[in-house]
Order: C-alpha cells, then sequence, then structure tokens
C-alpha cells in the first residue's frame, strides 16, 4: 500500500500572548483566517500584532493591505506598543498595499468587477519583502461596493485562492453589527474561509468587556469557548487563556514565616511555601496588618522579593500606617526588596488588572505577594469575570513557586462568609478574622477553617492589636455559636488564660 501524500495541518505561531494557547499552537499556516468583530473590538491591533509577532520572534516579513485607515495612521497607531513599523518598512520586513483611495463610498460600480488589480498588488508587495504573513484589513470595505453576495462570494473565493498560492499565512477582517448576531456583514464571509475568529467587546454590567473565540478551524483543534483578552499599552493583545491552566505546578513542604507568630504555631509551623491564603474578615479586623507582617517578615527574616498590590489604600497612607507597626515600607522600596502599586480598583478593568499584576511580577521576580483587597476588585466586575481574575492569578501564583495572601471583606460588618465558594475552594488556606459581641463589648476573633497540605489548630481564638502588633490569646472555651454570629455562653469561667473583658467578665 503507497505511503500516503497528504500532510497535516502545521500551524504557525502568532506570538500574540494567550492565543497560541486558545488556538492550540497558531494559526493554520498556509490559509486565510476571517477575524470578524464590532466596531472597538480590536480587529486592526489583533492583526497588526500577528504581524509584529513575525518580525520581532520569527523574521517572518508580513504585508498590511489596508482599506481604512492610511499607512500614516497605522504607524503612529501602533508605536503605543512598542512597534516601530516605519523602521521595518526601511529594513523590508513590513510593506503596506494602501487601499483607502481606491474603494471609498463614492465609488461607483458597473458592469463585470473583479478584484485582479488588488490581487496584483498584493503578490506584488509579497514578492518584494518575500512576506509570510499577510493583513487585508477591512475587507467590509470592499465588499460594500459590490452589487450582490453572489459576487462578494466569487470574488472572496478567488482572493483567498491567490492567497494559498503565494503561500502566505493570512488574516482578513470583517464588520459585524450585534456581538451575538450574524458572524458577518455579507453572511457568506464565514462559510468561504478556512478559520474563523470573533472577536467581541461586549457590554458586561456596565462595562466592556472584550473576549475571543475560535469559532472554526478546519481541519485541526483550538481551544472552545470565549477567553477574556486586552489590549496593554507596550504589549497590544494578550489573551487570557483560562483552559491552558493545568493542575501540574510543584507542591512544597517547606515553611515560611507569617509575621505572626502565634498564628505559625496555628498553621502548624508557618505557612506552606508556594500556597494561596485568603484571609477573610470585616474591616478593622487586622487583615491588612497581616498583610503588613507578612511582608515584613519576608523581607527581613527570609530577604525575599515581595510585591504589595493595594486597591484600598494610597501609597502615602499605606507607608503612614506601616510605620506606626515599626515597618519601614519607604526603606524596603528603595533597597529593592519591595514593590508596591496602589491604584483605585476602577481605574483599569480586571483583565487589565490581572495583565498588569502579571507583567510586575514577571519584572520584579517576588517570592511573596499581597492583594489587598480582592473584594475591592470584586466590585468592579460580574461574578463571571471576578472568578475568571481568581483563576487567574492562582494559577500564575502557582506555576511561578509564589506564596500568595490575599485579603476580603464579608459583605457585613459581623457576617462569616469568606467570600464566594470558588474563591474558598481555589485557595489553599484559609483564615477568618471576625467580630464578636459578647457582654455588652465587641471582641476580635480568629480561626483557620482551612489549610491543605498540613494539620492546623482548629480552635477559636481571641486576639487584640496593639502597638506591637497581633496578639493572639488562648483558645475560646464553654462557648458556642462565635462564627455564626449567635455567642452562648454554655459553662464554668474557663477561658484557657485569656485577657481581657472575655476573662473578666466571666470572673
Amino acid at each position: 500500500m503507497p505511503a500516503s501524500t497528504v500532510q497535516p495541518i502545521e500551524k504557525m505561531l502568532t506570538y500574540i500572548p494567550g492565543f497560541d494557547y486558545v488556538s492550540k499552537g497558531g494559526l493554520p499556516r498556509g490559509r486565510t483566517t476571517l477575524v470578524s468583530g464590532s466596531s472597538g473590538s480590536a480587529k486592526s491591533v489583533f492583526s497588526s500584532h500577528f504581524l509584529a509577532g513575525g518580525i520581532l520572534h520569527a523574521q517572518d516579513a508580513g504585508v498590511f493591505v489596508t482599506f481604512e485607515e492610511s499607512p500614516l495612521d497605522i504607524r503612529r497607531n501602533m508605536l503605543g506598543f512598542g512597534w516601530d513599523i516605519e523602521a521595518w518598512e526601511a529594513r523590508k520586513l513590513w510593506a503596506f498595499v494602501d487601499g483607502t483611495g481606491t474603494y471609498s463610498e463614492e465609488t461607483f460600480i458597473s458592469g463585470d468587477y473583479d478584484l485582479d488589480g488588488l490581487i496584483a498588488r498584493i503578490e506584488y508587495a509579497v514578492k518584494r519583502v518575500n512576506a509570510k504573513r499577510v493583513v487585508l484589513d477591512s475587507m467590509s470595505t470592499v465588499f460594500a461596493q459590490l452589487p450582490n453576495p453572489t459576487i462578494v462570494r466569487h470574488e472572496l473565493f478567488r482572493l483567498i485562492g491567490a492567497l494559498k498560492s503565494m503561500e502566505v499565512t493570512a488574516i482578513l477582517t470583517a464588520e459585524r453589527t450585534e456581538e451575538y448576531g450574524p458572524i458577518s456583514r455579507f453572511d457568506v464571509e464565514e462559510f468561504v474561509s478556512d478559520n474563523v475568529i470573533i472577536l467581541r467587546n461586549a457590554l458586561d454590567g456596565d462595562r466592556r468587556r472584550r473576549t475571543i473565540e475560535v469559532l472554526k478551524f478546519r481541519g485541526t483543534q483550538h481551544a472552545k469557548g470565549e477567553f477574556p483578552f486586552s489590549v496593554m499599552p507596550g504589549i497590544g493583545v494578550e489573551i487570557i487563556p483560562l483552559s491552558a491552566i493545568e493542575l501540574a505546578q510543584e507542591s512544597s513542604t517547606q515553611r515560611i514565616p507569617s509575621g505572626v507568630a502565634e498564628l505559625d504555631t496555628m498553621c502548624g509551623g508557618g505557612f506552606l511555601e508556594g500556597a494561596v491564603i485568603l484571609i477573610s474578615g470585616a474591616t478593622g479586623t487586622g487583615k491588612t496588618l497581616t498583610g503588613m507582617k507578612f511582608v515584613a517578615t519576608g523581607i527581613e527574616a527570609q530577604d525575599q522579593r515581595t510585591a504589595l498590590f493595594t486597591f484600598e489604600e494610597s501609597r502615602s497612607q499605606l507607608y503612614r500606617n506601616a510605620k506606626g507597626w515599626g515597618i519601614d515600607f519607604a526603606g524596603m522600596e528603595q533597597a529593592g526588596k519591595l514593590y508596591v502599586m496602589a491604584e483605585y480598583p476602577e481605574s483599569a478593568n480586571l483583565e487589565d488588572h490581572l495583565i498588569k499584576i502579571k507583567q510586575i511580577i514577571m519584572e520584579f521576580q517576588p517570592k511573596r505577594i499581597v492583594v489587598d483587597s480582592i473584594s475591592a476588585l470584586e466590585n468592579i466586575g460580574t461574578p463571571r469575570s471576578f472568578r475568571e481574575f481568581i483563576i487567574g492569578l492562582t494559577a500564575f501564583l502557582r506555576e511561578q513557586g509564589i506564596t500568595g495572601l490575599y485579603t476580603s471583606n464579608p459583605a457585613n460588618l459581623l457576617g462569616s462568609s469568606i467570600s464566594e465558594g470558588y474563591i474558598s475552594t481555589i485557595t489553599d488556606t484559609i483564615i477568618m478574622m471576625r467580630y464578636v459581641e459578647t457582654f455588652g463589648e465587641m471582641q476580635r476573633v480568629l480561626t483557620v477553617l482551612k489549610m491543605r497540605g498540613s494539620q492546623h489548630d482548629k480552635r477559636i481564638r481571641q486576639f487584640t492589636i496593639d502597638a506591637e502588633g497581633i496578639n493572639i490569646g488562648a483558645a475560646l472555651r464553654n462557648v458556642s455559636g462565635i462564627l455564626s454570629g449567635n455567642f452562648i455562653y454554655t459553662g464554668s469561667a474557663d477561658l484557657e488564660r485569656i485577657h481581657g473583658p472575655f476573662a473578666s467578665d466571666q470572673s
């Protein structure tokens, strides 16, 4: 039996962050991909990133055929992403085919019409720079001038066939009018193209949220579903591929100090290195202080770089409060051991915050991070986008072997909620701080609710905060309903040497 001469479809890496995971290797080589999206969905940036990635990482020359923006405008717009198109043109790595003046809205079509002239110009540009990648942005402008869908279909077949004969991998962009309506304006482009990618810029609550979906790749595999992405200065398009997250991270038995000695004892000797810890508690229970101690001990006791991302306090407030506990954040930052990012949650959407945090971590290379608080971020997105943020950040920390500490606020002052269930299942350790009302006074208590991979003290302990920091007392006994808020005294005055109102009120 003769060997088959049919070869499997190869893929060309796009070098667009996250997309090569979603597409399982990039775009099918030698084929044309339709990228369809509404206004503002980043079609032009995605397409330009495809060409820029090829130049920067593989020295693949590219041709950009533009029908809407002038080459000068494109050069200016893309400088914000660090892409010097003019320099690439001088090196014959980038070539423009300018169709902005050829297919205007005033063009009058009569008699037979074809794209022979356009195809000839593209072929000339491809040969001139020996291009491997081609972008046509946007073909909707051209097709709008054609008399009927039959001619659109015929000419599109011819164009795709011509691109295939040039042995280039091409992107053809098209407009759509609805985020979840028809895929393209003429309802034929998606059937003629080998591959279809949909970019969306839909309203999610009161904010816009960009997503990408690979609708079809003929003859090859891809990840299914929508994936969030963002357009970032200095980066371009970055996709957050949740389906690419694998539970393959290494686990450590190494203990690291939390900064509160008695809390380390409760946790069996400290936090496990590489774990993600959630500290949940109402305002004023000591969550931020615990985070500060976690930062300080990592730097002072272990000489570890640490990053602190705060969304509730300004840098000045943070430094002032830390100084009150004897922690010199300014000095730590000057020594290059601490990185502080203080921003309003509303300054960006969740995808942008995630990408920025990951970028800082990759550049600064900390061994510990603190996010204070994730509740502030929860309020700026939908439950779905917040869940994706938490999963994306947690998976990234585990992949990098970084110990992370998140703080979270329950919905009410005395409530025992530890945030949404999916957060509590993702994190490795949960520490709960809360207020309880006992005998007419408010007291603070804490407990370790969960600690994966380790035994821990399951008792509820009262704690106080003074000039030295957090002081954890002995376990409460002969009381019940502490966490539910229904405090009941059930026995004699045995509170294991607790100092303060608990002991004095029972004596």
